[in-house]
This record gives C-alpha cells, sequence and structure tokens, in this order.
C-alpha cells in the first residue's frame, strides 16, 4: 500500500533527512547518488553535483513528468533513470527511487562470473523479500540514454536493478520502502564478497518461491 501523500515541505525534509543519514553512513560518498520521490504534481530529485550530506530541502529539482524543471537547482544529470522507473512501473505503487554507488553493490557489479539475469543469490530471507531477483545491466558511459532504454527494458519487471560498474537503482512505494530495499541489497552484496571461496548455504528454490509467494517484490 503506497504511503499517504506528504505535503511537499515534507517531503523535501524527508528526501534531505534521508540522505544525509545515507551518507553519513557511508552508502555514498563525494556527490555521488541520487534520491527522487513523488508528489501530487510531479516529483522531486536532488540536483547535480550535490552531496547527499549537505542538502537543502528548499533547493530540490522539482520536476514534472515530461522531466523539465519546474523549479529548483538543476537537476541530477541522471534523471532519466528515475523517469523511466517511474513511467515503467506507473501501474504499481511507486513512491521513490534511490540510485546510489554503494562500495559493496558495485563491487560485485564488476564481477566477471555473476548471472546476469539475477546477480545475487538467495543468501537470507529479507533479500529475496525486499528485492527478490537483481538483473545486471550492461555498462553505459553516465548520462548515455541507452542506459535508459536498458532500464526500461527492466523496470516493469524488477524494481531493483544493478547497473554493471556504476551501482543500483531501486524503487520503493515510499522513501523509506526504497532505502529498506537498497540497504538489504548493499548489505547482501557485502556477504557475497565475504563468501566468496568459501562454500554456502543460500536458500532452496523451495524457500524461496514460498517466500516470493507471501512477499512479493
Amino acid at each position: 500500500m503506497t504511503s499517504p501523500m506528504l505535503s511537499e515541505s515534507a517531503r523535501r525534509e524527508e528526501i534531505c533527512r534521508l540522505a544525509k543519514s545515507m551518507f553519513d553512513r557511508g552508502l555514498t560518498h563525494g556527490s555521488t547518488g541520487n534520491i527522487s520521490a513523488k508528489l501530487d504534481d510531479g516529483w522531486l530529485l536532488t540536483p547535480t553535483g550535490s552531496s547527499l550530506g549537505t542538502l537543502d530541502p528548499a533547493r530540490l529539482s522539482k520536476l514534472d513528468w515530461q522531466g523539465n524543471l519546474i523549479s529548483g537547482d538543476k537537476p541530477s544529470k541522471e534523471n532519466f533513470l528515475h523517469l523511466a522507473m517511474y513511467e515503467e512501473r506507473a501501474n504499481t505503487n511507486i513512491g521513490a527511487v534511490i540510485h546510489l554507488h554503494s562500495t559493496h553493490s558495485v563491487a560485485v557489479s564488476v564481477l566477471d562470473d555473476v548471472d546476469p539475469d539475477d546477480v545475487l543469490p538467495p543468501i537470507t530471507a529479507y533479500y529475496v523479500m525486499r528485492i527478490g531477483s537483481l538483473p545486471l545491466l550492461p555498462y553505459f558511459a553516465p548520462g548515455d540514454m541507452q542506459l535508459a532504454d536498458a532500464v526500461r527494458r527492466f523496470a516493469g519487471t524488477h524494481h531493483a536493478l544493478l547497473l554493471a560498474n556504476h551501482g543500483p537503482v531501486v524503487a520503493g512505494s515510499s522513501l523509506s520502502a526504497a532505502a529498506d530495499a537498497t540497504e538489504e541489497l548493499e548489505e547482501t552484496a557485502k556477504l557475497f564478497l565475504l563468501l566468496q571461496g568459501k562454500r554456502i548455504r543460500t536458500l532452496t528454490a523451495e524457500q524461496v518461491t514460498a517466500l516470493r509467494a507471501k512477499h512479493p517484490a
């Protein structure tokens, strides 16, 4: 169920609080990463070149559904990733999108022996519940519109995507849901890397099917 729509000022504050929390905990660095959330009359996005640790709520970019800037600073150059997710998942209860360059997720995205159809194995129940399956999209240079086309091919059936040599893009019904899924992905990527070279016991196919039936991602 989608959370009740907050006022625009409350949504701006919510984005900035979440962004600073993620920055302070090392989930993003420098001026990387971007966060967006829906409004009644458009959507908010973090500005280009901004640090998620020092955002000003009044300067967030406000856009319409054609991607035009309504107010605020110039939007992130990766705004098309967010717009593609919103458009392709319009029939779901999508309310927010988070894109990070989080270390462990990026590390997994550069491994050459992962399954591009589903990058991470079902190590934990919460990963299955919050992510489901995770396709790996091919590498494109930042700002390349071919990346938007690639996102569109997968976004209708997956709310979480991993961009090769780049990072995750995750949609959720709310900012908190998108953040929970993004952080679950990052922690699972960390576990996956820690377990490299070791024999591991993943959830069985039956266990995964049961979890996905009860908790569709």
